[in-house]
Formats: structure tokens, C-alpha cells, sequence
């Protein structure tokens, strides 16, 4: 082993296991797509069934998820202490697993298959709950992991890998809907079709779980819990032996700075994670998606302009996400953050005034392509690098759970908003969210502090600084 370079080949084994994590989260909240107008008809939730209810109880079946993203979310921090940052992403896989199969069939134990009766949604909805305690865990848990497992100068690309994987995520569960519904008549889609799309989620849940016993703890983790020659054995497997003796010191040191409360290092700190998280939804990412298969229905893609949205939109993410990937441990995390801002105000102000004057057309499509880009070479990925980042070692677990469930909630209000906002003025809508773009480089330029090229440890010494 040499002793002063890390095995880069372990490095980026282990980040591969934990982005599978980011994959799932995009693919569990996303393969409720292909599966929205099965699900009402196979719950028969209309009108003849639930009255007026009946919308809302659709509405409540496909994000109910989110309800399990925010309990997850929620409670990372205390698996994340407890349990460990490995054992809590096992956790999170066989949520999925559980997940994955129970919303395929959840008829099973306790009732007969085809059966849709109340106690039968109630089922699905628990079981799709479960999958999103999951995703909480995960998108809280897998960015800590991957921060706490790669060497400074690489961890913002490394950390940034998770959202790429999202993104990814995403794109695949889009093409394996599609695909599994292709040339298949509504019936056998209604009857069986979606029954295999959600579960699909089970093969990349179970790989997770299984390569997750491959992986080693965090290095962090292990040294807060006394486990100081484990620590070390892995830190100098990922940055050489001699610089693995002062990292190992530099995390002792700051676990018994503070005793472990959250305040520890004031409110600063806490509040920060958290506005990092409510401005990357209040920017509007996920209404600006949503309103794009009406564009290409006007550019004339017809009735397959969701999918042509869904792939199109899919790659500009893929791509711009990897510009962040390769230039944030570059460039830093500022700089990228307020470049998006801009390009993200200048999309969405055109998109307002084209809307306001009724031109929808290539125009359009380019300035929600500039917005799209412009979040994803910054906010969606730096947001998850910031937040896995910024916090000290000994708070680090309860601060992220924090930071991530507020952006669950953001994203639960800006989407259930989005109907009434449109319903008002579409115009105001979008200047809305290019407002909240430009108060999003504010925040950034004068409130985060740039952690290019510093250790997870220099955070405990930055913030008792403040």
C-alpha cells in the first residue's frame, strides 16, 4: 500500500455501492408514473366509487410516498448515530425490497388477488409509504456516507455521483415502464402491467443490500464510536497511511470538542442546511417539469409528448449534471451555485413573459432547457455536496436529517401549490420561482461559506470560529 496515495480503485468501488442508493430514490419516486391511470382504475377511484373524494383519494395514492420520504428523512439522524451510515442504507434496501413487492401484490396475506377494495389501497399506500421511509433514509444517508468516506479534494465530485445516480434513476424506471408496456393493450396494463413495473424496484434493491456487505463503515463513524484501528485501516486504504494518522487525529479531536447536541456550534449552521434545501424546490425545478409536456404537445409531439419530455429532458439532466461532477471540486461549490441561480432567474422570467403573451414554441423550450440545465449543473447536485458536507462530525447526523426533511416538505408545497399558482396567473408562477432563483444567489453569496479542498473536519473549526 502506498503510503501516501489511497487505493483509488476502492475509492470509487465503495462510492458505486453507495450511489445505488441515489438510483433507487429515483427510481422509487419516479416508477409511480407509468402507473397513475392503472391505479385509479384499478382502485376505482371515481366518482360512482368515492363521490367527490375520489380525486383527492387518487391525488393522496400517488404522492403517498412522500409522506414516507419525510418520516425517513426525518429520522436518519438517530439511525445514523445508532445504527451506523452502512447498516442505516441496509436498512433503507430492504425497505425497498419490502416496498417493491408489497405494491406489486398488495393483496398478499390478507386478501384475494384482484381484489380492490378500501383495505386493499390501504395496503398498496402503506406499502408505498415504506418505500419512501426508504428514500428518506437514502437521500439523506447516502450523500453523508460518501462525504464521510472520500478524500477532500475529490468529495465534491464524488458526492455529487448520488444525483447523477437520481437523475439516472429516474431515466430508467421511465424506459423499464415503457417497455414493459409497449404494445400492450390498457387492459393487460390495468390487470398486470403495472404489478411489474413497481415490482422492477426489487432487482436494484436487492443488489444494493447485497453489495452493501462488501462496503466497509465510514471512517467517521468508527472513530466517534471508539473503533479507532477499523478507523484507520479504511482511511489509509483511501488516503495513504501517513495522511490517514492526521485525519484519524483531526476527527478525534473534533469528537470531543462539543458534547453531541445539535446547537452545539449555534444556529447558524443548522439554518443554512436548511435554507440550502427549501431554495433548491422553491426554484421550482419540479413545476417546471411538469408543465413541459404541454410545450411538446405544442411543438407537435403529440400524445407521446410525455415520453419524448421524460427521455429528452432526462439526458440534458444527465449531462449537466455531469459538468457539475467534473468541475465543482474545480471551480467550488459557490460559484456553481450562483452561476445556476442566474441562468435559472433568466429561464424562468422568459418563460413567465412567453407564457404571458401566449408563445409557446421552440422559444419556450429553450429557455426551460437553460433553466433545467442551469439546476443541474448547480443546485441539484452541490445542494446534496453541501449538505453532506458543511455540518461538524458531531452533528453531522442530526443536522442532515433535518436539512433533508425540510426539503420533503418544500417539495410537498411547491408541487401542491403549483395547481392553485397556475390557476391564478402563469405568468406570476414562474417570475415566483425566478425570484426565489435570484434570493437563492443571495442567500448563497452572502451566507455559505466554500468548503472546496477542506476536511470534514475543518467544518468543526469553521463554524466555532463564527
Amino acid at each position: 500500500m502506498n503510503p501516501h496515495k489511497g487505493d483509488q480503485f476502492y475509492i470509487f468501488g465503495i462510492t458505486l455501492v453507495a450511489t445505488l442508493g441515489g438510483l433507487l430514490f429515483g427510481y422509487d419516486t419516479a416508477v409511480i408514473s407509468g402507473a397513475v391511470d392503472s391505479l385509479k382504475t384499478v382502485f376505482h377511484l371515481d366518482e360512482a366509487t368515492y363521490g367527490s373524494l375520489a380525486t383527492f383519494y387518487h391525488g393522496a395514492t400517488v404522492s403517498s410516498a412522500l409522506i414516507g420520504c419525510i418520516l425517513g428523512s426525518a429520522v436518519s439522524g438517530v439511525f445514523a448515530e445508532k445504527v451506523g451510515r452502512r447498516n442505516s442504507l441496509f436498512i433503507s434496501s430492504i425497505l425497498f425490497f419490502i416496498s417493491a413487492c408489497g405494491a406489486a401484490y398488495p393483496e398478499f396475506f390478507f386478501f384475494t388477488k384482484g381484489e380492490s377494495s378500501a383495505s386493499v389501497l390501504i395496503a398498496f399506500n402503506i406499502y408505498r409509504i415504506i418505500g419512501g421511509i426508504g428514500v428518506g433514509l437514502a437521500s439523506a444517508i447516502c450523500p453523508m456516507y460518501i462525504a464521510e468516506i472520500a478524500p477532500a479534494d475529490i468529495r465534491g465530485k464524488l458526492v455529487s455521483w448520488n444525483q447523477f445516480a437520481i437523475i439516472f434513476g429516474m431515466l430508467v424506471v421511465y424506459f423499464v415502464n415503457y417497455f414493459i408496456t409497449k404494445g400492450e393493450p390498457q387492459a393487460w396494463i390495468d390487470e398486470t402491467g403495472w404489478r411489474y413495473m413497481f415490482a422492477s424496484n426489487g432487482v436494484p434493491a436487492a443488489l444494493f443490500g447485497v453489495l452493501l456487505v462488501l462496503v466497509p463503515e465510514t471512517p467517521r463513524h468508527l472513530a466517534l464510536i471508539g473503533q479507532d484501528e477499523k478507523a484507520l485501516h479504511i482511511l489509509s486504504k483511501i488516503n495513504g497511511s501517513n495522511k490517514a494518522k492526521e485525519i484519524l487525529a483531526e476527527i478525534k479531536e473534533s469528537a470531543h470538542e462539543t458534547v453531541e447536541k445539535l446547537l452545539s456550534y449555534g444556529w447558524k449552521v443548522v439554518i443554512i442546511g436548511i435554507l440550502l434545501s427549501v431554495f433548491q424546490q422553491a426554484v421550482g425545478i419540479n413545476v417546471v417539469l411538469y408543465y413541459a409536456p404541454t410545450i411538446f404537445k405544442g411543438l407537435g409531439f403529440g400524445n407521446d409528448a410525455a415520453m419524448y419530455q421524460t427521455v429528452i429532458m432526462g439526458f440534458i439532466n444527465i449531462i449537466f449534471t455531469l459538468v457539475a461532477i467534473f468541475t465543482v471540486d474545480r471551480f467550488g461549490r459557490k460559484p456553481l451555485l450562483i452561476i445556476g441561480s442566474i441562468g435559472m432567474a433568466i429561464g424562468m422570467f422568459a418563460i413567465g413573459l412567453l407564457a404571458h403573451l401566449q408563445i409557446i414554441g421552440m422559444s419556450t423550450l429553450i429557455f426551460i432547457v437553460i433553466y433545467s440545465a442551469s439546476f443541474m449543473m448547480s443546485w441539484g447536485p452541490i445542494c446534496w455536496v453541501l449538505i453532506s458536507e458543511i455540518f461538524p462530525n458531531t452533528i453531522r447526523g442530526k443536522a442532515i436529517a433535518i436539512a433533508v426533511a425540510a426539503q420533503w416538505i418544500s417539495n410537498f408545497i411547491v408541487s401542491a401549490t403549483f395547481p392553485a399558482l397556475e390557476a391564478f396567473s402563469i405568468t406570476f408562477t414562474y417570475v415566483l420561482y425566478g425570484i426565489m432563483s435570484i434570493l437563492s444567489a443571495i442567500f448563497v453569496w452572502k451566507m455559505v461559506p466554500e468548503t472546496k479542498g477542506k476536511t470534514l473536519e475543518d467544518m468543526s473549526k469553521l463554524w466555532r470560529k463564527d
